[in-house]
């Protein structure tokens, strides 16, 4: 079997555009690689705009009896934005570093992934890739779908690693033990439209919203717990359907995000939000999604690897973190443990999207050495 450049994979797949929900062309350079290195590969496209169709992929080597070691991530950018220096999906190197949409977030952490399977012996166990192309939105046809795939199979991952870009400073430096939870929220309060002169005429919605938002404002959800850092509700836009200087509006919105820790499910903070919005103006509507549950992995042999693996090749003992935001390891974690572990993240989402050349090769060396170690009965 070929031994795979992590660099050069990593380049092919970001000159491939693939804005989420991705399917398709990108797909095919990782079926190429992978079928290349003995993987059988099942790819299904599901659903319509605006969240599909999302195209995921479960590829699968078998080499008989022992555990089962799972990689997971996602071919989906965010939009490349303007103020490039040339073209975002166009895989460059620029002073040892890849560049290109993509470059960071995750790409080169799948290559680096490929690139570990195709340089290592595996005599036993299972090996399989759950890559999907809808991470980046609301993962409506994403992860949860190649979940209910392995389910209709009764296929158990023992461990999955997750390629997510989770270090810092520097490689190395931080491995994800768990995601916050996050809550996405809209409120939207009504009145009667009418001229500023005449304000006994009409009925001012934005008072009211001013003293909803105040009232979530204030909440004090936790304090945070020894593995998660406290919950937080964020508002993030304000608005009403006019701007005219002389029109009271007919209504007035808001929207918001809660961030929160394992002291709280989804459900429990919904009801506390509509509690706390309607005690001021009965009549609002609140409306939520959630994007995520929160989640903490245990201790395990999975920690073990990683650490050990980081170790080995960077000389660093990394801080087990659960900060920042959310990754699809809130839905994996139902199959079974899962850390999230990959390149430093500065420039994920960013114009000019990077990665060190010697961070992806440093880190598919990492990889390596976690896949081998947990083939070991």
């Amino acid at each position: 079997m070929p031994v795979i450049d992590p660099v050069d994979l990593a380049a092919r797949l970001i000159s491939v555009p693939s804005v989420t929900p991705a399917s398709g062309a990108v797909f095919d350079v990782l079926d190429e690689a992978l079928s290349g290195l003995g993987f059988t590969i099942h790819r299904f496209t599901l659903g319509e705009a605006p969240d599909g169709p999302t195209e995921n992929m479960v590829a699968i080597r078998e080499r008989g009896p022992g555990p089962h070691v799972g990689f997971a991530g996602h071919l989906d950018v965010v939009p490349a934005g303007d103020g490039w220096e040339g073209d975002a999906f166009t895989a460059r190197i620029a002073d040892g570093r890849l560049v290109g949409r993509g470059a960071n977030d995750m790409k080169s952490a799948i290559a680096a992934a490929v690139a570990a399977v195709s340089a290592i012996e595996q005599p036993s166990g299972t090996l399989s890739f759950l890559i999907t192309g809808d991470e980046e939105g609301y993962a409506t046809f994403g992860t949860p779908r190649i979940i209910d795939w392995l389910n209709d199979r009764a296929i158990r991952p023992d461990m999955i690693l997750i390629g997510e870009p989770t270090s810092e400073t520097r490689l190395g430096d931080t491995v994800k033990i768990g995601r916050r939870g996050s809550l996405n929220f809209w409120i939207r309060t009504r009145g009667v439209q009418g001229h500023v002169a005449y304000p006994h005429k009409a009925d001012n919605p934005v008072p009211r919203l001013a003293k909803i938002v105040a009232a979530l404002s204030a909440l004090h959800l936790d304090d945070g717990t020894e593995a998660f850092p406290p919950s937080n509700l964020e508002f993030v836009a304000l608005g009403t359907p006019t701007a005219a200087s002389n029109l009271i509006p007919g209504e007035a919105s808001a929207q918001g995000n809660i961030r929160f820790n394992n002291l709280h499910t989804g459900d429990r903070l919904i009801a506390l939000l509509t509690e706390t919005a309607q005690a001021v103006d009965p009549g609002c509507e609140v409306r939520t999604r959630i994007s995520g549950e929160a989640f903490l992995t245990p201790p395990g042999k999975l920690y073990e690897l990683v650490t050990e693996a980081i170790r080995a090749e960077c000389g660093i003992a990394p801080e087990l973190s659960t900060g920042g935001g959310t990754s699809d390891g809130r839905f994996l974690i139902k199959l079974c443990p899962v850390v999230d572990f990959g390149l430093p993240n500065a420039s994920m989402h960013k114009v000019g999207e990077s990665a060190g050349v010697d961070d992806i090769e440093t880190l598919s060396r990492i990889y390596r050495r976690v896949f081998a170690g947990g083939l070991e009965a």
